[in-house]
């Protein structure tokens, strides 16, 4: 064997990787990767729950009520689509550019927003602000995947929900308090919503640029932008429809012309896919491996549910209980808590027993049970206290299943499509949140005239709502069914016996809401039931491209010796 041929094989098949490829990073190496990750993670999931609880009072000073649903959507949107492309691309030339793109991306769509006129201008910055939301959860996850084994992770469970536990304290609070304010420094309250991204955004910038030195083999390999054109081509109309559906008519010509174009969308997206083999945006292969196939639509039923009650919740305290985005805020804490206390809890259980099937089943049970709850025992005048503590449940079962879910696919593929799988999974859970958020918010805003009608058709006989309106017989002028849907403001300042035909209006509304996130949260249990388990690995990402690497560097020597005997 010739002196220049072993060269030439050997740096092709061993990555290069400082300190420790074989046997893995040392904790303190993981640490200081995990910091660069937090941030990026912080921005996101605050972003989430700082606009969550604004998103009202933003759209009542916008004159949109019954249009916020564009400005989640759009975000979604664009974020689902941008999922599956950041993860395939990292996977060839590396997580860290890529994820600083995402927060650079980020930053600017944030400035844009505090710049909106209208809600549709609003949609369309939160679009572009999407984008990079797309690439800061799944990148994390997938390079948390390249550097922790699945049956350790638990060890690091506390540092990432820390991340997510003060984000969801800190978001509501602060975009409450943002949103309740007239102006600050001259700008309007709400916007500093968004403009609070910027400074964290920078640190997370510096951060992750200093810290986040990933290991990774470059491949040489196609991006498949037909992959990621033809699945925006399939995906936007049939959420388009989902989220207009109701007041176009769903089978309207407008609503028709969705369905067609998304279906062929669809077709070409898989036929493009299939054709791209490897190279594909999400390789085809990866379907055939049913834990991941079954779980990929395991997380949009899950989305879809979670969405269903996380949109809702925030609504119904702020306009049915009166509530101010500060306050609601808090009441959402329950919720948040359950969702990190069992999070943690099951992370330990799965690093001790190595199992984790249980976890889908019983979460997906438990979101059905909230569901139900908000259903049935949730009216427009229940004590705070009960439904906080249906709160509480919702969040167990949101803690029992998310993270599952994502370890579930990481553990069921190879190590090279850690990235694509991560993202995958994140983009199949978006998708399942946007459907949701479209629909539920069309549901909600279709059906809350009539339900505000019959309500004042019923409260009219009644003694107290008579004479509150004899006594202010102009409290009413101006103030009906439809008007609500672009200012909701206006039913705080009634008499409790006038305000409460529109209270009622909402939360008998936001009861079909319920009853339909519990119809998509049982498929989700039916579904969980089906999946099988696979032993978690207990090798990182890195950990076993590097043995493949030696495996395969070994393979190539063998032949070159074969050769020169």
């Amino acid at each position: 064997m010739s002196h220049g041929s072993s060269t030439a094989a050997q740096p092709a098949a061993t990555p290069s990787i400082p300190g420790t490829a074989k046997d893995g990073l040392s904790h303190r190496q993981i640490l200081t990767i995990l910091s660069g990750l937090m941030m990026g993670m912080f921005l996101a999931s605050l972003d989430q729950t700082i606009v969550t609880t604004a998103i009202r009072t933003i759209s009542d000073d916008l004159h949109g009520l019954s249009e916020q649903a564009w400005t989640t959507t759009a975000y979604l949107i664009t974020s689902t689509i941008a999922t599956p492309l950041y993860g395939k691309l990292s996977d060839i030339y590396g997580r860290k550019p890529f994820f600083l793109a995402a927060i650079s991306i980020f930053i600017v769509g944030s400035v844009a927003c505090t710049f909106s006129t209208s809600m549709i201008e609003l949609a369309a910055f939160r679009a572009f602000q999407g984008i990079g939301a797309g690439g800061l959860m799944s990148l994390a996850l997938a390079i948390i995947g390249d550097i922790v084994p699945p049956r350790e992770r638990a060890r690091y469970q506390g540092y990432i929900l820390s991340v997510f536990a003060t984000s969801s304290v800190i978001g509501p609070l602060v975009g409450g308090f943002l949103a309740g304010q007239d102006t600050i420094l001259g700008i309007s309250g709400w916007r500093w919503v968004f403009l609070v991204n910027v400074p964290i955004g920078m640190v997370a910038l510096f951060v992750v640029a200093k810290v986040l030195n990933v290991p990774h083999v470059r491949r040489a390999q196609r991006i498949d932008w037909w992959g990621a054109v033809t699945i925006a081509v399939g995906v936007v109309p049939l959420l388009l429809v989902a989220e207009q559906g109701q007041s176009w008519g769903w089978t309207s010509p407008r609503s028709m012309a969705c369905y067609a174009i998304g279906v062929i969308g669809v077709i070409a997206w898989i036929l493009i896919e299939r054709r791209m083999g490897d190279a594909a945006l999400i390789p085809m292969r990866l379907f055939s491996n049913a834990v991941f196939s079954k779980t990929s639509i395991l997380s949009v039923l899950v989305g879809m549910a979670m969405f269903g009650g996380m949109m809702m919740i925030p609504q119904y305290l702020q306009i049915v209980k009166g509530a101010s985005p500060t306050k609601s805020g808090l009441m959402m804490l329950p919720l948040m808590l359950g969702m990190m206390i069992t999070s943690i809890v099951v992370g330990r259980l799965i690093a001790r027993t190595g199992h984790y099937k249980i976890f889908p089943v019983a979460g997906t049970g438990v979101m059905i049970v909230a569901m139900l709850l908000f259903h049935f025992e949730v009216q427009w005048n229940t004590p705070l206290a009960e439904t906080m503590g249906y709160m509480a449940v919702f969040g167990v079962g949101l803690g029992l299943t998310m993270q599952t879910l994502t370890l579930a696919v990481q553990n069921a593929v190879p190590p090279q499509d850690m990235g694509v799988a991560t993202a995958s999974a994140t983009f199949f859970r978006q998708l399942g949140s946007t459907a949701g958020t479209a629909i539920f918010l069309s549901v909600l805003f279709s059906t809350v005239g009539d339900k505000i009608s019959a309500a004042f058709r019923s409260a009219q006989t009644t003694p107290a709502f008579q004479h509150a309106l004899a006594q202010n017989p102009h409290a009413l002028s101006g103030a009906d069914s439809s008007s609500v849907l672009s200012d909701s403001s206006f039913i705080q300042k009634l008499p409790e016996a006038l305000g409460a035909p529109f209270k009622m209006g909402f939360a008998d509304s936001m009861h079909i809401v319920f009853l339909l996130a519990s119809a998509v949260a049982a498929a989700a249990f039916l579904l969980s039931l089906v999946i099988k388990e696979v032993p978690l690995r207990k090798v990182s990402g890195i950990q076993a491209q590097a043995a493949e690497g030696e495996a395969g560097a070994g393979a190539a020597v063998a032949v070159e010796a074969d050769k020169s005997a």
